[in-house]
């Protein structure tokens, strides 16, 4: 019995050792709520949250040149799934969950989006919620606002990285011509 407590201990203090090192404010997720990065923005931070990526800058509210709505649900599906946006253009996403588990929006390359997905995984169970310009957690129902501005042409992607749903398909993509 004591060996499995120790052993219990050691797991739990680890991945909270493990997720400071990788950026992410394990203090701020007591009761398993907040996932606090905001004060990484503009730092070249781990797990892909450099603020200056490929995948553009976040939006100034007086820049938005327009709205998109986007729509998540439990078919692990955002509609719509491509969006077309141009060079320079700041976009607020209008962001609404209509399904029943909370889901996430999360703009950022593949790369960023595969390697966050992954520390994702290895924390699940933990139930956080993000907080940076480039994403929003949403509980069921919810809806929200993303302000982004894309700054280089080519193809930036979004997907929930709550665990298991961007495997599952939950992924789209903005063609920045």
């Amino acid at each position: 019995m004591k060996f499995k407590m120790i052993t219990a201990a050691v797991i739990v203090i680890s991945t909270g050792v493990m997720a400071s090192e990788q950026g992410h404010d394990m203090n701020s997720m007591k009761n398993g709520m907040n996932h606090d990065m905001s004060s990484m923005k503009g730092n070249p931070a781990p797990m892909g949250h450099d603020m200056g990526s490929m995948a553009g800058s976040p939006g100034v509210a007086k820049d938005v040149s327009r709205t998109i709505d986007v729509s998540m649900d439990d078919t692990m599906r955002f509609t719509p799934k491509t969006i077309s946006v141009k060079q320079g253009e700041t976009i607020r996403f209008f962001i609404k969950n209509n399904g029943k588990l909370p889901h996430e929006f999360v703009l950022g390359t593949t790369s960023e989006l595969k390697e966050h997905a992954g520390m994702m995984q290895q924390m699940q169970g933990m139930q956080m919620k993000h907080s940076m310009p480039n994403m929003i957690s949403l509980a069921p129902s919810q809806k929200s606002a993303v302000l982004w501005k894309f700054d280089k042409a080519g193809t930036v992607s979004f997907a929930c990285l709550v665990p298991g749903h961007m495997e599952a398909g939950m992924v789209g993509e903005v063609v920045v011509k």
